[in-house]
Protein backbone atom coordinates (compact mmCIF):
# COMPACT_ATOMS: atom_id res chain seq x y z
CA UNK A 1 0.00 0.00 0.00
CA UNK A 2 2.80 2.12 0.75
CA UNK A 3 4.70 1.11 -2.59
CA UNK A 4 1.25 2.47 -4.28
CA UNK A 5 0.86 5.37 -2.76
CA UNK A 6 4.67 6.61 -3.24
CA UNK A 7 4.12 5.87 -7.26
CA UNK A 8 0.21 7.97 -6.56
CA UNK A 9 2.41 11.18 -5.17
CA UNK A 10 5.24 10.86 -7.81
CA UNK A 11 2.74 10.58 -10.51
CA UNK A 12 1.01 13.89 -9.05
CA UNK A 13 3.74 15.62 -8.75
CA UNK A 14 4.97 14.95 -12.41
CA UNK A 15 1.31 16.28 -13.69
CA UNK A 16 1.44 19.41 -11.29
CA UNK A 17 5.26 20.14 -12.94
CA UNK A 18 3.58 19.64 -16.41
CA UNK A 19 0.74 21.62 -15.89
CA UNK A 20 2.92 24.87 -15.01
CA UNK A 21 5.24 24.55 -16.75
CA UNK A 22 3.40 25.97 -20.02
CA UNK A 23 0.62 28.46 -18.40
CA UNK A 24 -0.73 29.99 -21.13
CA UNK A 25 -1.70 26.50 -22.76
CA UNK A 26 -2.81 25.22 -19.17
CA UNK A 27 -4.70 28.71 -18.99
CA UNK A 28 -6.50 28.23 -22.65
CA UNK A 29 -7.12 24.80 -22.11
CA UNK A 30 -8.88 25.69 -18.89
CA UNK A 31 -10.79 28.59 -20.37
CA UNK A 32 -12.08 26.52 -23.29
CA UNK A 33 -13.49 23.92 -20.90
CA UNK A 34 -15.06 26.02 -18.70
CA UNK A 35 -17.10 28.22 -21.54
CA UNK A 36 -17.77 24.54 -23.13
CA UNK A 37 -19.14 23.53 -19.78
CA UNK A 38 -21.00 26.38 -18.58
CA UNK A 39 -23.46 26.57 -21.53
CA UNK A 40 -25.81 24.07 -20.05
CA UNK A 41 -24.69 24.69 -16.77
CA UNK A 42 -26.19 28.04 -17.27
CA UNK A 43 -29.41 27.18 -19.32
CA UNK A 44 -29.91 24.36 -16.24
CA UNK A 45 -29.66 27.54 -13.95
CA UNK A 46 -31.81 29.45 -16.19
CA UNK A 47 -34.38 26.74 -15.58
CA UNK A 48 -34.07 26.63 -12.30
CA UNK A 49 -34.30 30.35 -11.47
CA UNK A 50 -37.72 30.12 -13.81
CA UNK A 51 -39.67 27.11 -11.98
CA UNK A 52 -39.12 29.57 -8.80
CA UNK A 53 -39.62 32.48 -10.66
CA UNK A 54 -43.32 30.67 -11.46
CA UNK A 55 -43.86 30.03 -8.00
CA UNK A 56 -43.57 34.04 -7.42
CA UNK A 57 -45.92 34.75 -10.28
CA UNK A 58 -49.96 35.99 -9.48
CA UNK A 59 -51.39 34.03 -12.08
CA UNK A 60 -50.81 30.71 -9.68
CA UNK A 61 -53.14 27.86 -10.17
CA UNK A 62 -56.10 28.24 -8.02
CA UNK A 63 -58.90 25.76 -6.59
CA UNK A 64 -62.59 27.26 -6.19
CA UNK A 65 -64.59 25.86 -3.33
CA UNK A 66 -68.64 26.67 -4.15
CA UNK A 67 -70.71 26.37 -1.22
CA UNK A 68 -74.10 24.19 -0.74
CA UNK A 69 -77.19 26.85 -0.56
CA UNK A 70 -77.71 25.34 3.12
CA UNK A 71 -73.95 25.34 4.57
CA UNK A 72 -74.20 25.94 8.23
CA UNK A 73 -72.13 28.47 10.52
CA UNK A 74 -70.59 25.31 11.85
CA UNK A 75 -69.42 24.25 8.59
CA UNK A 76 -68.42 27.22 7.21
CA UNK A 77 -66.10 27.62 10.28
CA UNK A 78 -64.67 23.94 9.64
CA UNK A 79 -64.03 25.54 6.24
CA UNK A 80 -62.56 28.72 7.18
CA UNK A 81 -60.41 26.35 10.02
CA UNK A 82 -58.84 23.86 7.03
CA UNK A 83 -57.64 26.68 4.68
CA UNK A 84 -55.42 28.28 7.57
CA UNK A 85 -53.00 25.09 7.06
CA UNK A 86 -49.84 25.07 5.78
CA UNK A 87 -50.62 23.47 3.00
CA UNK A 88 -52.10 26.78 1.80
CA UNK A 89 -50.52 29.72 0.47
CA UNK A 90 -53.61 32.18 0.27
CA UNK A 91 -57.30 32.17 0.80
CA UNK A 92 -59.76 34.54 -0.47
CA UNK A 93 -63.74 34.04 0.87
CA UNK A 94 -66.24 35.54 -1.59
CA UNK A 95 -69.35 36.37 -0.05
CA UNK A 96 -72.49 35.55 -2.84
CA UNK A 97 -73.39 39.48 -2.41
CA UNK A 98 -69.92 40.27 -3.64
CA UNK A 99 -70.22 37.80 -6.69
CA UNK A 100 -73.50 39.06 -7.73
CA UNK A 101 -72.38 42.41 -7.60
CA UNK A 102 -69.53 41.94 -9.38
CA UNK A 103 -70.97 40.04 -11.57
CA UNK A 104 -73.52 43.16 -12.25
CA UNK A 105 -70.76 45.76 -12.98
CA UNK A 106 -69.67 43.79 -15.81
CA UNK A 107 -70.73 44.94 -19.45
CA UNK A 108 -73.54 43.81 -20.85
CA UNK A 109 -74.86 41.28 -17.96
CA UNK A 110 -76.57 44.63 -15.73
CA UNK A 111 -79.80 44.25 -16.74
CA UNK A 112 -79.82 39.91 -16.08
CA UNK A 113 -78.63 40.66 -12.35
CA UNK A 114 -80.96 43.75 -11.80
CA UNK A 115 -84.45 41.08 -12.71
CA UNK A 116 -82.93 38.46 -10.43
CA UNK A 117 -85.58 38.33 -7.87
CA UNK A 118 -82.88 36.13 -5.80
CA UNK A 119 -79.17 35.81 -5.33
CA UNK A 120 -77.90 32.31 -7.58
CA UNK A 121 -74.72 32.89 -6.65
CA UNK A 122 -73.25 30.63 -4.20
CA UNK A 123 -70.21 31.65 -1.26
CA UNK A 124 -67.00 30.57 -2.64
CA UNK A 125 -63.89 30.62 -1.54
CA UNK A 126 -60.84 31.08 -4.33
CA UNK A 127 -57.57 28.90 -3.14
CA UNK A 128 -53.90 29.24 -3.68
CA UNK A 129 -51.79 25.96 -2.68
CA UNK A 130 -48.28 26.56 -1.61
CA UNK A 131 -47.27 23.22 -3.80
CA UNK A 132 -48.58 23.74 -7.53
CA UNK A 133 -47.33 20.62 -8.83
CA UNK A 134 -50.11 18.95 -10.56
CA UNK A 135 -50.20 15.78 -8.45
CA UNK A 136 -50.77 17.90 -5.27
CA UNK A 137 -53.10 19.85 -6.76
CA UNK A 138 -55.29 16.88 -7.42
CA UNK A 139 -55.16 15.83 -4.31
CA UNK A 140 -55.80 19.02 -2.53
CA UNK A 141 -58.52 19.66 -4.78
CA UNK A 142 -59.95 16.04 -4.07
CA UNK A 143 -59.77 16.60 -0.27
CA UNK A 144 -61.55 19.96 -0.01
CA UNK A 145 -64.36 18.66 -2.01
CA UNK A 146 -64.64 16.24 0.95
CA UNK A 147 -65.45 18.94 3.56
CA UNK A 148 -69.01 19.07 4.40
CA UNK A 149 -70.63 22.42 3.46
CA UNK A 150 -68.48 22.10 -0.15
CA UNK A 151 -70.73 21.35 -2.87
CA UNK A 152 -68.13 21.68 -5.76
CA UNK A 153 -64.96 21.99 -6.66
CA UNK A 154 -63.12 23.48 -9.41
CA UNK A 155 -59.60 22.84 -10.38
CA UNK A 156 -57.74 25.79 -12.84
CA UNK A 157 -54.67 22.93 -13.47
CA UNK A 158 -54.12 23.88 -17.23
CA UNK A 159 -51.69 26.68 -16.46
CA UNK A 160 -49.52 24.40 -14.35
CA UNK A 161 -49.34 21.14 -16.65
CA UNK A 162 -47.98 23.15 -19.49
CA UNK A 163 -45.65 25.13 -17.40
CA UNK A 164 -44.46 21.76 -15.83
CA UNK A 165 -44.40 20.67 -19.49
CA UNK A 166 -42.71 23.28 -21.26
CA UNK A 167 -39.91 22.97 -18.16
CA UNK A 168 -39.23 18.89 -19.19
CA UNK A 169 -38.79 19.95 -22.76
CA UNK A 170 -36.15 22.07 -21.18
CA UNK A 171 -34.59 19.49 -18.70
CA UNK A 172 -34.38 17.30 -21.48
CA UNK A 173 -32.81 19.91 -23.60
CA UNK A 174 -30.23 20.60 -21.30
CA UNK A 175 -29.37 16.63 -20.43
CA UNK A 176 -28.65 16.48 -24.48
CA UNK A 177 -26.96 19.31 -24.50
CA UNK A 178 -24.62 18.33 -21.30
CA UNK A 179 -23.91 15.25 -23.15
CA UNK A 180 -22.66 16.61 -26.25
CA UNK A 181 -20.51 19.47 -24.57
CA UNK A 182 -19.38 16.53 -22.02
CA UNK A 183 -17.57 14.78 -25.37
CA UNK A 184 -16.59 18.43 -26.24
CA UNK A 185 -14.51 18.67 -23.17
CA UNK A 186 -13.05 14.74 -23.76
CA UNK A 187 -12.14 16.83 -27.14
CA UNK A 188 -10.80 19.16 -25.66
CA UNK A 189 -8.53 17.14 -23.27
CA UNK A 190 -7.77 14.65 -25.36
CA UNK A 191 -6.11 16.90 -27.74
CA UNK A 192 -3.89 18.98 -25.30
CA UNK A 193 -2.53 15.79 -23.71
CA UNK A 194 -1.91 14.34 -26.92
CA UNK A 195 0.30 16.84 -27.92
CA UNK A 196 1.63 16.57 -24.44
CA UNK A 197 2.26 13.25 -24.69
CA UNK A 198 4.11 13.53 -28.20
CA UNK A 199 6.41 16.17 -27.01
CA UNK A 200 7.65 13.78 -24.60
CA UNK A 201 8.25 10.96 -26.97
CA UNK A 202 11.86 10.20 -26.38
CA UNK A 203 11.38 10.47 -22.37
CA UNK A 204 8.46 7.19 -22.65
CA UNK A 205 10.69 5.85 -25.53
CA UNK A 206 13.36 5.65 -22.43
CA UNK A 207 11.12 4.91 -19.76
CA UNK A 208 10.21 1.55 -21.92
CA UNK A 209 13.63 0.78 -22.08
CA UNK A 210 14.58 0.43 -18.41
CA UNK A 211 10.87 -1.68 -17.83
CA UNK A 212 8.62 1.09 -17.50
CA UNK A 213 4.96 -0.51 -17.90
CA UNK A 214 2.53 1.48 -19.83
CA UNK A 215 0.36 1.97 -17.20
CA UNK A 216 3.14 3.65 -15.09
CA UNK A 217 3.91 5.57 -18.17
CA UNK A 218 0.32 6.87 -18.68
CA UNK A 219 -0.25 7.77 -14.70
CA UNK A 220 1.00 11.01 -14.88
CA UNK A 221 -1.11 12.29 -18.21
CA UNK A 222 -4.49 11.08 -16.21
CA UNK A 223 -3.56 13.21 -13.41
CA UNK A 224 -2.96 15.68 -15.46
CA UNK A 225 -6.12 15.65 -17.66
CA UNK A 226 -7.98 15.48 -14.25
CA UNK A 227 -6.37 18.61 -13.37
CA UNK A 228 -6.84 20.13 -16.28
CA UNK A 229 -11.09 18.92 -16.05
CA UNK A 230 -10.68 20.42 -12.17
CA UNK A 231 -8.98 23.90 -13.73
CA UNK A 232 -11.94 23.67 -16.34
CA UNK A 233 -14.82 23.28 -14.15
CA UNK A 234 -13.06 26.07 -11.86
CA UNK A 235 -13.13 28.12 -15.15
CA UNK A 236 -17.14 27.49 -15.23
CA UNK A 237 -17.49 28.44 -12.08
CA UNK A 238 -16.37 31.80 -12.62
CA UNK A 239 -17.99 32.30 -15.56
CA UNK A 240 -21.22 31.62 -14.08
CA UNK A 241 -20.75 33.76 -11.41
CA UNK A 242 -19.01 36.86 -14.16
CA UNK A 243 -22.66 36.15 -16.45
CA UNK A 244 -24.95 36.43 -12.77
CA UNK A 245 -23.09 39.78 -11.49
CA UNK A 246 -23.61 41.23 -14.99
CA UNK A 247 -27.50 40.17 -15.15
CA UNK A 248 -28.20 40.81 -10.97
CA UNK A 249 -28.87 44.10 -11.66
CA UNK A 250 -30.83 44.00 -15.28
CA UNK A 251 -33.69 41.71 -13.44
CA UNK A 252 -33.72 43.06 -10.25
CA UNK A 253 -34.63 46.20 -12.38
CA UNK A 254 -37.22 44.56 -14.46
CA UNK A 255 -39.03 43.05 -11.18
CA UNK A 256 -39.26 45.76 -9.18
CA UNK A 257 -41.02 47.05 -12.97
CA UNK A 258 -43.68 44.13 -12.05
CA UNK A 259 -43.81 45.25 -8.32
CA UNK A 260 -42.07 42.05 -7.18
CA UNK A 261 -38.43 41.42 -5.47
CA UNK A 262 -37.48 38.37 -7.80
CA UNK A 263 -33.54 37.56 -7.92
CA UNK A 264 -31.40 35.37 -9.87
CA UNK A 265 -29.79 32.68 -7.75
CA UNK A 266 -26.39 31.36 -8.16
CA UNK A 267 -25.17 27.83 -8.24
CA UNK A 268 -25.70 25.87 -5.01
CA UNK A 269 -22.27 24.37 -3.60
CA UNK A 270 -23.73 20.95 -4.67
CA UNK A 271 -24.34 22.11 -7.77
CA UNK A 272 -20.73 23.52 -8.27
CA UNK A 273 -19.60 19.94 -7.00
CA UNK A 274 -20.87 18.29 -9.83
CA UNK A 275 -19.57 20.56 -12.38
CA UNK A 276 -16.25 20.05 -10.84
CA UNK A 277 -17.21 16.05 -10.69
CA UNK A 278 -17.81 16.16 -14.25
CA UNK A 279 -15.34 17.83 -15.81
CA UNK A 280 -12.41 15.93 -13.57
CA UNK A 281 -13.70 13.17 -14.57
CA UNK A 282 -14.00 13.91 -18.29
CA UNK A 283 -10.25 15.27 -17.93
CA UNK A 284 -9.16 12.01 -16.88
CA UNK A 285 -11.34 10.19 -19.18
CA UNK A 286 -10.10 11.94 -22.33
CA UNK A 287 -6.60 11.37 -21.08
CA UNK A 288 -6.53 8.11 -21.03
CA UNK A 289 -7.72 8.69 -24.76
CA UNK A 290 -5.53 9.89 -25.36
CA UNK A 291 -2.41 8.29 -23.55
CA UNK A 292 -3.94 4.74 -24.43
CA UNK A 293 -3.88 4.99 -28.35
CA UNK A 294 -0.69 7.22 -28.63
CA UNK A 295 1.19 4.61 -27.12
CA UNK A 296 -0.85 1.77 -28.80
CA UNK A 297 0.36 3.71 -32.14
CA UNK A 298 3.95 3.90 -30.78
CA UNK A 299 4.85 0.67 -29.63
CA UNK A 300 3.32 -2.85 -28.32
CA UNK A 301 1.80 -2.60 -25.52
CA UNK A 302 3.09 -4.14 -23.02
Amino acid sequence: MRHWLRHQKHALAAALRRLFSQPLVTLFTALAMGVAISLPSALYLMLGNLNRLAGDLPAQPEISLFLSADVTPAQKSLIASRLRQGDIAEARHIPKEKALAALGASEGLADITAGLNENPLPDAWIVRPRQVTPDTLTRLAGELGKLPGVAETQLDSEWTERLQAALAIGRTGVWLLGSLFAIALMAISSNAIRARVLTRRDEIHVSRLIGATHRYIRRPFLYLGALQGLLGGLAAGGVLALAGALLRAPVAHLSALYGASFQLLPPSGGEMAIVLAITTATGWLGAWIAVTRTLHQTATPR
